[in-house]
Formats: C-alpha cells, sequence, structure tokens
C-alpha cells in the first residue's frame, strides 16, 4: 500500500466518522472567505464548496448514497 492510498483510507475513515463537523467547517470558511473577499469571488467560492462536498460524498464509504454529513439519521419516509 502506497503513501496515497494509505491517505485516502485515512481520509475515507474521518469522512465516515466526522463528515458532519468537516461539512461545517467547509461551510464556515467559504461563508468567511466570502465575507472577507465582500463577495467578489462569491461564484468561485460556492464553485469550491461544491466540490469538496462531492469529494467527501466519493469517500463515503458507508455506501448507503446518503451525504457523509446525515449522523446515521434514518432517512425520511416516501411520498404518498
Amino acid at each position: 500500500m502506497g503513501f496515497l492510498d494509505k491517505a485516502r483510507a485515512k481520509a475515507t475513515e474521518a469522512v465516515d466518522k466526522h463528515g458532519d463537523k468537516i461539512q461545517q467547517g467547509l461551510n464556515k470558511a467559504g461563508d468567511m472567505a466570502d465575507k472577507r473577499t465582500q463577495g467578489r469571488h462569491s461564484d468561485k467560492i460556492a464553485n469550491a464548496k461544491t466540490k469538496a462536498a462531492q469529494a467527501m460524498e466519493k469517500l463515503n464509504k458507508k455506501g448507503d448514497g446518503r451525504p457523509p454529513t446525515d449522523g446515521g439519521a434514518m432517512p425520511p419516509p416516501p411520498p404518498h
């Protein structure tokens, strides 16, 4: 197992255990960056936040199809 394989395994483990906290941190960092740039780069910041969320979903090893921020909650019932 190479260095990158080990790093990916650690990242996957972190996302599975702490995905909600990681997502909150990413959102907070994006909001702060947007505020500091006075909205001049809002579109780029929003794009970066989206890509980070997509990367986290790829690392979500649970395989349940839910975002890693669900905290293990049950999905809502289907509409009738």
